[in-house]
């Protein structure tokens, strides 16, 4: 059985549905606190919950990390290594 979007803000502890509805349409991204207000209420990781979001950010901190481990290179390997495992998980 579904959550209504006036059941969920309740839950959230928003006035008014309208904030959810925004959620739900990636007009805006909510709070930390809120998000995982979202996982307990769904029981399910952010990365799901967020999917297209985490995808985001996963492509971007594998660009940063390769980057950072271009910079960091031979003189550290375990960091390099290390680097270069970031956003390969496979989502």
């Amino acid at each position: 059985m579904a959550l209504s979007q006036g059941e969920v803000a309740f839950l959230l502890g928003q006035e008014t549905s309208g904030q959810v509805s925004r959620y739900e349409q990636f007009q805006h991204v909510p709070s930390l606190e809120t998000a995982l207000a979202y996982e307990v209420i769904f029981k399910s990781p952010l990365s799901e919950i967020f999917g297209g979001l985490y995808q985001k950010v996963e492509r971007e901190v594998a660009e940063r990390a390769r980057i950072l481990s271009s910079k960091v290179g031979e003189r550290d390997a375990a960091k390099s290594k290390m680097l270069a495992t970031l956003g390969t998980t496979g989502n």
